[in-house]
Protein backbone atom coordinates (compact mmCIF):
# COMPACT_ATOMS: atom_id res chain seq x y z
CA UNK A 1 0.00 0.00 0.00
CA UNK A 2 2.82 2.14 1.16
CA UNK A 3 4.41 1.70 -2.44
CA UNK A 4 1.10 2.54 -4.05
CA UNK A 5 1.16 5.97 -2.36
CA UNK A 6 4.54 6.85 -3.44
CA UNK A 7 3.42 6.03 -7.32
CA UNK A 8 -0.15 8.10 -6.98
CA UNK A 9 1.64 10.70 -4.87
CA UNK A 10 4.24 11.02 -8.00
CA UNK A 11 2.21 10.56 -10.74
CA UNK A 12 0.13 13.76 -9.62
CA UNK A 13 2.83 16.12 -8.26
CA UNK A 14 3.58 15.82 -12.13
CA UNK A 15 0.09 17.10 -13.93
CA UNK A 16 -0.70 19.58 -11.06
CA UNK A 17 -2.17 22.52 -12.19
CA UNK A 18 -2.01 25.49 -10.27
CA UNK A 19 -5.77 26.98 -9.75
CA UNK A 20 -5.87 26.60 -6.24
CA UNK A 21 -8.62 29.03 -5.05
CA UNK A 22 -9.97 30.24 -8.04
CA UNK A 23 -13.74 31.33 -7.48
CA UNK A 24 -16.47 30.12 -9.96
CA UNK A 25 -20.12 31.23 -10.25
CA UNK A 26 -21.20 27.89 -11.46
CA UNK A 27 -19.62 24.90 -12.48
CA UNK A 28 -21.80 22.00 -14.36
CA UNK A 29 -20.73 18.71 -14.05
CA UNK A 30 -23.04 16.15 -16.79
CA UNK A 31 -26.29 17.05 -14.98
CA UNK A 32 -25.36 18.66 -12.01
CA UNK A 33 -24.70 21.98 -11.21
CA UNK A 34 -22.67 23.58 -8.69
CA UNK A 35 -23.01 27.34 -7.63
CA UNK A 36 -20.66 29.29 -5.39
CA UNK A 37 -17.90 26.67 -6.33
CA UNK A 38 -13.80 27.41 -5.03
CA UNK A 39 -11.56 25.20 -7.12
CA UNK A 40 -9.35 23.44 -4.73
CA UNK A 41 -6.77 21.56 -6.83
CA UNK A 42 -6.61 20.26 -10.30
CA UNK A 43 -4.62 17.45 -12.18
CA UNK A 44 -4.32 16.39 -15.66
CA UNK A 45 -7.90 13.93 -14.93
CA UNK A 46 -9.76 15.87 -12.17
CA UNK A 47 -11.01 19.29 -10.71
CA UNK A 48 -11.80 19.69 -6.96
CA UNK A 49 -13.60 22.23 -5.71
CA UNK A 50 -15.29 23.46 -2.49
CA UNK A 51 -19.06 24.70 -2.75
CA UNK A 52 -21.58 25.38 0.00
CA UNK A 53 -22.47 21.76 0.50
CA UNK A 54 -19.61 20.77 1.11
CA UNK A 55 -16.17 19.37 -1.03
CA UNK A 56 -16.67 17.39 -4.65
CA UNK A 57 -14.07 16.46 -7.77
CA UNK A 58 -15.61 15.37 -10.98
CA UNK A 59 -13.24 14.36 -14.08
CA UNK A 60 -12.36 16.77 -16.66
CA UNK A 61 -13.64 15.11 -19.20
CA UNK A 62 -17.00 15.77 -18.12
CA UNK A 63 -16.72 19.73 -18.29
CA UNK A 64 -17.79 21.92 -21.14
CA UNK A 65 -15.17 22.45 -23.90
CA UNK A 66 -14.17 25.61 -22.52
CA UNK A 67 -13.68 24.62 -18.79
CA UNK A 68 -11.31 21.93 -20.49
CA UNK A 69 -9.73 24.59 -22.13
CA UNK A 70 -9.53 26.80 -19.24
CA UNK A 71 -7.84 24.00 -17.51
CA UNK A 72 -5.65 23.03 -19.97
CA UNK A 73 -7.15 19.16 -20.10
CA UNK A 74 -5.33 17.08 -22.72
CA UNK A 75 -7.30 13.88 -23.32
CA UNK A 76 -4.14 11.63 -24.36
CA UNK A 77 -1.89 12.75 -21.63
CA UNK A 78 -5.35 11.86 -19.16
CA UNK A 79 -5.93 8.59 -20.87
CA UNK A 80 -1.67 7.62 -20.23
CA UNK A 81 -2.56 8.97 -16.32
CA UNK A 82 -5.59 7.14 -15.64
CA UNK A 83 -3.77 3.99 -16.83
CA UNK A 84 -0.87 4.81 -14.77
CA UNK A 85 -3.05 4.91 -11.89
CA UNK A 86 -4.95 1.90 -12.74
CA UNK A 87 -1.56 -0.07 -12.77
CA UNK A 88 -0.74 1.33 -9.40
CA UNK A 89 -3.88 0.86 -7.63
CA UNK A 90 -4.26 -3.14 -8.76
CA UNK A 91 -2.62 -3.90 -5.60
CA UNK A 92 -4.52 -1.76 -3.50
CA UNK A 93 -7.40 -2.79 -5.13
CA UNK A 94 -7.52 -6.26 -4.13
CA UNK A 95 -6.42 -5.07 -0.52
CA UNK A 96 -9.75 -3.65 -0.25
CA UNK A 97 -11.76 -6.69 -1.36
CA UNK A 98 -10.36 -8.51 1.55
CA UNK A 99 -11.85 -5.69 3.74
CA UNK A 100 -15.10 -6.06 5.83
CA UNK A 101 -17.81 -4.05 3.90
CA UNK A 102 -18.10 -0.37 4.96
CA UNK A 103 -20.57 0.11 7.43
CA UNK A 104 -24.49 1.50 5.79
CA UNK A 105 -24.57 5.29 5.72
CA UNK A 106 -26.97 6.43 8.35
CA UNK A 107 -29.36 9.62 8.74
CA UNK A 108 -27.83 12.70 9.96
CA UNK A 109 -27.60 13.20 13.95
CA UNK A 110 -29.72 15.69 15.64
CA UNK A 111 -26.78 18.24 16.71
CA UNK A 112 -26.13 21.47 16.61
CA UNK A 113 -23.69 22.99 13.94
CA UNK A 114 -21.22 23.43 16.78
CA UNK A 115 -17.35 23.04 16.47
CA UNK A 116 -16.04 19.76 17.14
CA UNK A 117 -14.35 19.55 20.32
CA UNK A 118 -11.03 17.26 20.86
CA UNK A 119 -10.24 16.65 24.28
CA UNK A 120 -8.64 19.24 25.75
CA UNK A 121 -6.15 16.54 27.16
CA UNK A 122 -4.66 15.46 24.09
CA UNK A 123 -2.17 17.40 21.34
CA UNK A 124 -3.57 17.13 17.92
CA UNK A 125 -0.81 17.96 15.28
CA UNK A 126 -1.06 19.03 11.71
CA UNK A 127 2.07 17.91 10.39
CA UNK A 128 2.49 14.56 9.21
CA UNK A 129 6.10 14.35 8.49
CA UNK A 130 6.46 15.29 12.12
CA UNK A 131 4.16 13.03 13.70
CA UNK A 132 5.75 10.21 11.67
CA UNK A 133 9.12 11.28 13.52
CA UNK A 134 7.57 11.26 16.71
CA UNK A 135 5.65 8.48 16.57
CA UNK A 136 9.06 6.42 15.44
CA UNK A 137 10.89 7.95 18.50
CA UNK A 138 8.05 6.79 20.73
CA UNK A 139 7.05 3.67 19.25
CA UNK A 140 3.81 4.59 18.38
CA UNK A 141 0.60 5.00 16.07
CA UNK A 142 -0.65 7.85 13.97
CA UNK A 143 -3.89 8.34 13.72
CA UNK A 144 -5.26 11.32 11.46
CA UNK A 145 -8.41 12.67 12.40
CA UNK A 146 -10.35 13.78 8.35
CA UNK A 147 -13.16 16.18 9.49
CA UNK A 148 -15.45 19.39 9.49
CA UNK A 149 -14.99 20.44 12.40
CA UNK A 150 -17.42 22.94 12.09
CA UNK A 151 -20.01 22.15 10.05
CA UNK A 152 -19.77 18.07 9.59
CA UNK A 153 -22.55 16.56 12.17
CA UNK A 154 -21.52 13.14 12.65
CA UNK A 155 -17.79 14.31 13.15
CA UNK A 156 -18.90 16.28 15.99
CA UNK A 157 -21.04 13.84 17.16
CA UNK A 158 -18.05 11.29 16.95
CA UNK A 159 -16.14 14.28 18.51
CA UNK A 160 -18.13 14.05 21.67
CA UNK A 161 -18.83 10.89 21.99
CA UNK A 162 -15.21 9.01 21.86
CA UNK A 163 -12.48 11.42 21.04
CA UNK A 164 -13.41 14.46 23.84
CA UNK A 165 -13.12 11.30 26.82
CA UNK A 166 -11.02 10.18 29.16
CA UNK A 167 -10.87 6.83 28.32
CA UNK A 168 -9.46 7.47 24.28
CA UNK A 169 -7.45 10.50 25.95
CA UNK A 170 -5.76 7.60 28.18
CA UNK A 171 -5.56 4.87 25.10
CA UNK A 172 -4.00 7.87 22.72
CA UNK A 173 -1.25 9.28 25.16
CA UNK A 174 0.41 5.44 25.43
CA UNK A 175 -0.22 4.30 22.16
CA UNK A 176 -0.93 7.63 19.27
CA UNK A 177 0.15 10.40 17.47
CA UNK A 178 -2.78 12.45 16.91
CA UNK A 179 -2.99 14.60 13.19
CA UNK A 180 -6.11 16.75 12.70
CA UNK A 181 -6.91 17.20 9.07
CA UNK A 182 -9.45 19.51 9.67
CA UNK A 183 -11.48 20.92 6.70
CA UNK A 184 -13.81 23.99 8.00
CA UNK A 185 -16.85 25.95 6.45
CA UNK A 186 -16.02 29.39 8.40
CA UNK A 187 -12.80 28.60 10.97
CA UNK A 188 -9.92 30.22 9.81
CA UNK A 189 -7.06 28.26 8.45
CA UNK A 190 -3.60 29.61 6.40
CA UNK A 191 -3.06 29.28 3.15
CA UNK A 192 -0.25 26.42 3.36
CA UNK A 193 -2.18 24.48 5.92
CA UNK A 194 -5.42 24.36 3.48
CA UNK A 195 -3.49 23.13 1.05
CA UNK A 196 -1.27 20.74 2.84
CA UNK A 197 -4.95 18.91 4.32
CA UNK A 198 -6.04 18.83 1.08
CA UNK A 199 -3.04 17.15 -0.62
CA UNK A 200 -3.32 14.17 2.25
CA UNK A 201 -7.11 14.28 1.33
CA UNK A 202 -6.24 13.15 -2.20
CA UNK A 203 -3.28 10.86 -0.79
CA UNK A 204 -5.31 8.88 1.06
CA UNK A 205 -8.30 9.14 -1.20
CA UNK A 206 -10.77 10.36 1.76
CA UNK A 207 -13.88 11.19 -0.06
CA UNK A 208 -16.12 12.13 3.04
CA UNK A 209 -16.00 12.95 6.43
CA UNK A 210 -15.27 12.23 9.04
CA UNK A 211 -12.30 9.59 8.26
CA UNK A 212 -10.50 8.29 10.52
CA UNK A 213 -6.82 6.64 8.83
CA UNK A 214 -4.28 4.45 11.67
CA UNK A 215 -1.25 4.80 10.15
CA UNK A 216 2.21 3.20 10.95
CA UNK A 217 5.11 4.97 12.32
CA UNK A 218 6.34 3.86 8.94
CA UNK A 219 3.66 5.47 7.15
CA UNK A 220 2.22 2.59 6.29
CA UNK A 221 -1.81 2.60 6.88
CA UNK A 222 -3.04 -0.28 8.99
CA UNK A 223 -6.70 0.41 8.79
CA UNK A 224 -9.09 2.82 8.39
CA UNK A 225 -12.77 3.86 9.92
CA UNK A 226 -14.85 5.84 7.56
CA UNK A 227 -17.89 8.05 8.75
CA UNK A 228 -19.62 7.68 12.56
CA UNK A 229 -19.69 4.39 14.37
CA UNK A 230 -21.49 3.60 17.81
CA UNK A 231 -19.87 2.39 20.74
CA UNK A 232 -18.06 4.92 22.57
CA UNK A 233 -14.79 4.80 23.09
CA UNK A 234 -14.80 1.52 23.99
CA UNK A 235 -15.58 0.03 20.16
CA UNK A 236 -13.27 3.12 18.27
CA UNK A 237 -10.39 1.82 20.97
CA UNK A 238 -11.37 -1.96 19.96
CA UNK A 239 -11.00 -1.05 16.18
CA UNK A 240 -7.82 0.48 16.34
CA UNK A 241 -6.39 -2.39 18.24
CA UNK A 242 -7.52 -4.84 15.51
CA UNK A 243 -5.76 -2.28 13.08
CA UNK A 244 -2.49 -2.67 14.71
CA UNK A 245 -2.38 -6.32 14.84
CA UNK A 246 -2.55 -6.53 11.31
Amino acid sequence: MRARVIIILGLMAAAWVACADEKLPVLKVGDNVYSNVTVTAVTATDIYFAYPGGMGNAKLKKLSPDLQKHFGYDPKKASELESKHAQANAQYHTYLLSQPSPRPRAEEPDVPPAMAAHGPELSWGTDLPAALNQARSENKMVLLDFTGSDWCPWCIKFDREVLSTGKFAAYAKDKLVLVLLDFPHTKPQSDSLKQANRELAIQFGVNGYPTYVLLSYAGKELGRQVGYAAGGPDAFIAELENFGRK
